[in-house]
């Protein structure tokens, strides 16, 4: 394992993880000494009953300031900005999110603007622009994917100036995030094991990209072991509890790992075609991965090979030859994204040409990857990538995945 010879490791978030978490979250707002907090969510969260479960957990302990449930499914500056104007008008004090990605980066921007009493989100665009602590946030994930519950990263879109603003730095962190099975019991199966993988692919990524490190390693490893043993019994039995938490908390453990350690070739074609073609993140990163796996395999084979354990057990690791283990990983996230087509009813895709929206539409027609490689030319995320990439390359792995083939690694231009 390549350890390097200095790294940094953050995680301040305080983590409550059970059954019945959600029965101690007035007990963490006294903590921050936050009395009067704004609730904001979705309306898929609160047309699931899960608002409703939050509530009745703080009620007739706290008072609660606002409820507000909705943030759209993408991030967007206008919404932040009207929240932040009713947090001030609610006499709020603190913030608690429920719900997945967009809600989390959404009350992120909102705590900005609440924190720093300013109404210009761009002002603190970009790493490190913020300066003292925010006001006390508590974030209750809804899926098992995203890790925004313990990162200090939010991406939130001006849909007017067709602008992403990025954010990151360690005062983004929540507080405090609570993990409780009941959170993610109405989650379907096919959301189930596209956030999965996202979840999988956090680890992963984490473990061979450049910026890997101890610390991270041993949270992307946990994390790698409790997918790979609860993901597809939880999506065929939606009602397992234990294994709803062994998720949730696999899915924290990839947000501490890939936060500290960053992220590669997958998420940067993911985020690429996530905004070229409007494909779900987490769809993006199950298809993608097994190609950021093969791609990198000449120069971390050793370390992907690391992988199989956690993945398939001892049993699977001991009966592989070392030298067939890392393509026995890449086998395996296939054999995963297949199984997980299968459970799912075909819904949970394993390619790009299979994509469809909600009226059977493709939505990644093959004309559109070169649109997809020059998003992809634009996104960072590649920075920490094993191998380096360029057009060419995006392209040739976009045609593979489009297809569902293997990748032909005597291809790769090796750097």
């Amino acid at each position: 394992m390549n350890v390097p010879g200095y790294y940094e490791f953050c995680c301040r978030v305080n983590v409550l993880s059970g059954h019945d978490t959600l029965e101690k979250i007035p007990a963490v707002l006294a903590g921050l000494r936050a009395g009067r907090p704004f609730i904001v969510t979705d309306r898929g969260v609160s047309g699931a009953g899960l608002l409703d479960l939050v509530t009745d957990a703080i009620r007739g302990s706290i008072e609660i300031g606002a409820i507000n449930d909705e943030v759209p499914p993408d991030s967007d500056v206008k919404v932040v900005n009207r929240l932040a104007g009713l947090f001030r008008a609610s006499g709020c004090d603190g913030i608690v999110a429920i719900g997945g990605g967009s809600v989390m980066d959404t009350a992120k921007g909102v705590n900005i603007l609440v924190s720093e009493n300013s109404d210009n989100l761009l002002a603190f665009a970009g790493a490190n622009a913020l300066k003292r602590p925010l006001k006390p946030f508590v974030a209750i994930p809804t899926t098992a994917g995203t890790g925004s519950e313990v990162t200090q990263a939010a991406v939130i879109k001006d849909h007017e100036k067709s602008l992403k603003l990025a954010f990151a730095s360690y005062f983004l962190l929540p507080d405090a995030a609570v993990l409780d099975s009941r959170m993610t019991l109405t989650l379907p199966p096919a959301l189930t094991a596209s956030t999965g993988m996202d979840a999988l692919t956090h680890a992963m990524e984490a473990y061979f990209c450049l910026a890997k490190n101890p610390l991270s390693d041993t949270h992307a490893l946990a994390a790698v072991d409790l997918i790979g043993r609860h993901l597809l019994d939880v999506v065929r039995n939606p009602g397992d509890r234990e294994g709803r938490l062994a998720l949730a908390n696999a899915a924290t453990l990839a947000g501490i790992a890939f936060s500290n350690s960053m992220v590669g070739l997958v998420h940067n074609l993911g985020h690429a075609t996530g905004s070229a073609c409007g494909v779900p993140h987490g769809a993006c990163m199950a298809m993608f991965l097994p190609y950021g796996l093969e791609y990198n395999l000449h120069k971390r084979e050793a370390v992907i090979a690391e992988l199989l354990l956690p993945l398939a057990g001892p049993a699977v690791y001991a009966a592989t030859p070392p030298a067939g283990r890392a393509l026995k990983v890449i086998d395996l996230v296939r054999q995963m994204n297949g199984d997980l087509h299968g459970a799912t009813g075909g819904r949970h895709f394993r390619f790009l040409k299979e994509v469809v929206d909600r009226d059977g539409k493709p939505m990644v027609p093959r004309e559109k990857l070169p649109a997809v490689v020059e998003a992809a030319r634009r996104d960072g995320a590649v920075f920490y990538n094993p191998e380096e990439m360029d057009a060419e390359d995006m392209l040739m792995v976009l045609e593979a995945a489009w297809e569902g083939r293997p990748l032909d690694r005597s291809r790769i231009k090796k750097g």
